[in-house]
C-alpha cells in the first residue's frame, strides 16, 4: 500500500507558545488542513512530534508537518525545552515527561484539536513520547515510538555499567547545532562550539568540568557530567523519562506501534517495551523489527553498513504504514492493521555471500510473523568456550588453563560497525555563521564509526585502528572461540547472553562479547567474512549489584553475565558461529582505566592482565536462542 493522495492544502501557524507548569514556554508550529490558503473550520485528530532537532528543519516540515495536514490531521511540531525557538534549558531527557504532559493539556484546549492525539517520531522523539505517556496525559490515543529506549541505565545510556559514548558525542554536536538564543547570546560561543573536534575529545577522556568547550554551554556540561559520573544505579535513573520501564504500570493504555532495527541502538528496548506494555494494557501493541540501522529513512533501505539483505528488507513506504496505523486508531477507519500479527520480524541470513554491485556482502533474509517474544519454540542452547579457541555444545569435563591477555586502556580494541547511533563528529564546512545555521543537520554530521554489519577487520578509516588489514581476532587483547563449520542451517532468534568466569590482576576492568557469523572463503571474499551481529559489555565492579559496586580482588574468579542485544540470524551450513571476548570496544563504550577510581573521574590508567576460565568448574559459555527447523 502507498499513502493515500493528499486531500487538503496546508495552513501553518508558527511559534505557538505552550505554557509549562514552571512558566517556561515551548514553541510549536501547527500544520492544519486548508482550502485556498485558509484553515478548515472544525476540530481534527492531532499528531504531536516533540523534537530537539529543530521543528523548522525542511525535512521535518515536509515529512512530519505538511504530509499529515494534507491527509486530514492537525500536525503539531514542537521544539523541546532549551532547543531552537523554545524557552528554558535543555537537560537531556529528564524534562520530557512533565513538558510532554503539559503540552498535551495545552493541545486539548486548542479549537482545532478534537481531543484525540497521536504521538510519533524516532530516537529522542520516541523517548519523549514514552516519557509523557508514563504520566498518562489527557487526550493521548495512539503512539508510534520508533527506535525508542526502555531504560537508560540497562540498555541505552549505560550498558553493564559502561557508558555509550554516543551520548557524549550528542552533547557536543547538539550544542553546536542548537540555535537557541539563550544558549548562544555571544556569537563567540557559536563559533567555538562549531569548531570542536569531537574525535580529540574522545581521545582525551574523561571530560572534566570547565576543561572543554562544553563549559560555554553550561546546561549541556551539567547533564553530560551527570550521565558520565553517575555510573551506579540510583534514583537518578528511576525518573519517568529515563527509567521508562519502571513506570509501565502508569503508562497510558493506548495503542502502540513499536519499530526497531537489529543494527539500531535499541533492539533490546523494543522487545522490552513490547512485552512490558502488551502484558499490562488492553490496547493493541505491535512490533516491527527489521535489519536496519538507526533512523527513519533507514526503514526503507535494504542494507545496514556493508551488508545487503535483499529488496524485501526495505519497507515500500514508512509513511503509508504510519497512515494505516493512525487512520485506524484516530479516525476509526478499517485499514486492516489491527488484524495483523503482533510481531513481524526479519530473519537475517540465507544469502550466498557474493559481493553486490554496491560492494556489499549479500547476506539475505526473510520476514516472518510471530506471536510472542522470546519465541515459544526457542531452545536456549549453551555453546561452551574451550581450549584452543573451540566453541562447542559439549561442556568441559576436566582441567584447562585459562586464556589470558593483556588489556591496555591506552590502546583499546576499535569498534567496527554494530548497533550504533549519534556517534558523530561535526563536518568542517566553510560557511559564515549565518550560512552555517541554514545547513541541514544531516549535512553537518559525519559518522565517527559507521553502524551496521562489517567484516571484523581493521582498516583505514576505522577510528582507533592500529593495523589496517588485520582481522580483529588477531589482536593480542581479543580471544576468539568458534564452532566447526555447521553441518546444517541453524537459526538464532532471540535474546543472547554470554556467561563467563573471569579474573584480573586489576581492581576493576571490563569484559566485552561479540557474536559473529563467519562466512567461509569464496571468490569475492577469499579470506572469508566475519559478520558482526550483536555485542555488549560488563564492568566488573557491577558484577553483583548495580547500586553497590565492589572492586575486584586480584586473581579471584568471578562469574559475570553479559547481556547482548537480541538478534535474528540464520547461520548457514558451512558457516561458523564465533564469539569474541575482549575488554574494550571503543568508541562504542567508554574505556575502563583499570584503576578502580570513580567512574568518569579517573586520573590515570594501568594495564590489566585479564583471563577467561573454561574448565569443568568454570564452564564459560554463550547461550543462544536456537529455533528448531520446521
Amino acid at each position: 500500500m502507498t499513502e493515500s493522495a493528499a486531500a487538503f492544502d496546508v495552513s501553518v501557524s508558527l511559534d505557538l507558545m505552550a505554557p509549562m507548569r514552571d512558566g517556561v514556554r515551548l514553541a510549536a508550529d501547527a500544520y492544519r488542513p486548508a482550502r485556498n490558503g485558509e484553515p478548515l473550520p472544525g476540530a481534527f485528530p492531532t499528531l504531536l512530534l516533540r523534537t530537539p532537532y529543530d521543528k523548522r528543519d525542511p525535512n521535518a516540515r515536509r515529512q512530519y508537518g505538511e504530509f499529515w495536514a494534507r491527509r486530514g490531521y492537525v500536525s503539531v511540531l514542537q521544539d523541546c525545552r532549551g532547543c531552537y525557538a523554545s524557552e528554558g534549558e535543555l537537560y537531556f531527557l529528564r524534562q520530557e515527561a512533565d513538558d510532554g504532559y503539559d503540552t498535551m493539556v495545552w493541545l486539548k484546549d486548542q479549537p482545532w484539536c478534537n481531543g484525540r492525539v497521536g504521538t510519533h517520531g524516532y530516537s529522542y522523539m520516541a523517548w519523549a513520547q514514552t516519557a509523557l505517556a508514563n504520566l498518562n496525559p489527557p487526550g493521548l490515543a495512539a503512539m508510534w515510538p520508533s527506535m525508542a529506549g526502555s531504560h537508560a541505565y540497562t540498555s541505552s545510556v549505560r550498558h553493564g555499567g559502561a557508558l555509550e559514548l554516543r551520548f557524549l558525542c550528542w552533547a557536543f554536536w547538539h550544542a553546536a547545532l542548537n540555535t537557541n538564543r539563550a544558549l548562544k547570546q555571544d556569537p563567540a560561543v557559536e563559533r567555538a562550539l562549531n569548531a570542536v573536534d569531537i574525535r580529540e575529545i574522545l581521545r582525551g577522556l574523561p571530560v572534566r568540568e570547565g576543561e572543554s568547550v562544553l563549559a560555554l554551554a553550561p546546561p549541556y556540561q551539567r547533564w553530560l557530567l551527570d550521565i558520565f559520573t553517575k555510573a551506579g544505579y540510583s534514583s537518578y535513573w528511576q525518573h519517568p523519562a529515563l527509567g521508562l520501564s519502571e513506570h509501565w504500570d502508569r503508562h497510558a493504555d493506548v495503542s502502540v506501534y513499536i519499530t526497531g532495527g537489529w543494527y539500531d541502538s535499541y533492539p533490546r528496548a523494543a522487545f522490552e517495551n513490547f512485552n512490558g506494555l502488551s502484558s499490562r494494557k488492553q490496547s493493541m501493541v505491535k512490533l516491527l523489527m527489521g535489519p536496519w540501522t538507526h533512523g527513519d529513512v533507514t526503514l526503507e533501505q535494504s542494507f545496514a553498513g556493508d551488508v545487503e539483505f535483499g529488496p524485501e528488507a526495505a519497507l515500500p513506504s514508512v509513511a503509508a504504514l504510519q497512515q494505516r496505523w493512525f487512520d485506524h486508531c484516530l479516525k476509526g477507519e478499517d485499514t486492516g492493521i489491527d488484524r495483523e500479527p503482533p510481531i513481524k520480524l526479519f530473519v537475517m541470513g540465507g544469502g550466498d555471500g557474493h559481493r553486490t554491485a554496491e560492494g556489499r556482502l549479500y547476506h539475505g533474509g526473510a520476514w516472518r510473523a510471530e506471536q510472542e517474544w522470546p519465541l515459544a519454540r526457542t531452545r536456549f542452547t549453551g555453546f561452551f568456550l574451550r581450549a584452543g579457541g573451540e566453541l562447542t555444545q559439549e561442556p568441559p569435563s576436566g582441567l584447562a588453563a585459562p586464556s589470558e591477555y593483556v588489556f591496555d586502556p591506552d590502546h583499546p580494541a576499535p569498534t567496527i560497525g554494530g548497533s550504533l547511533s549519534s556517534l558523530h563528529a561535526l563536518r568542517e564546512l566553510k560557511y559564515t555563521d549565518a550560512e552555517l545555521r541554514l545547513v541541514p543537520r544531516v549535512l553537518r554530521l559525519e559518522p565517527i564509526v559507521a553502524a551496521g554489519g562489517y567484516d571484523q577487520r581493521e582498516r583505514s578509516g576505522v577510528f582507533g585502528a592500529e593495523a589496517p588489514g588485520r582481522p580483529l581476532r588477531e589482536r593480542p587483547d581479543v580471544l576468539s572461540f568458534e564452532t566447526e563449520p555447521l553441518g546444517e542451517d541453524m537459526e538464532v532468534t532471540g535474546p543472547v547472553e554470554v556467561r563467563l568466569f573471569v579474573s584480573t590482576d586489576a581492581q576493576d576492568t571490563d569484559f566485552t562479547a561479540k557474536l559473529i557469523d563467519v562466512y567461509p572463503p569464496n571468490a569475492d571474499y577469499p579470506a572469508g567474512y566475519a559478520l558482526n551481529l550483536t555485542d555488549s559489555i560488563m564492568r566488573l565492579r557491577y558484577r553483583d549489584s548495580w547500586s553497590e559496586p565492589a572492586l575486584a580482588k586480584p586473581g579471584e574468579i568471578y562469574r559475570i553475565t553479559i547481556t547482548l542485544y537480541p538478534t535474528s540470524n540464520l547461520f548457514q551450513r558451512g558457516h561458523r558461529v564465533r564469539v569474541d571476548i575482549s575488554s574494550s570496544n571503543f568508541p562504542r563504550f567508554d574505556v575502563n582505566p583499570n584503576t578502580g577510581e570513580p567512574i568518569g573521574m579517573h586520573t590515570n590508567t594501568r594495564v590489566a592482565r585479564n583471563a577467561v576460565h573454561y574448565d569443568a568448574g568454570h564452564p564459560s559459555r554463550v547461550v543462544l536462542p536456537v529455533i528448531p527447523r520446521r
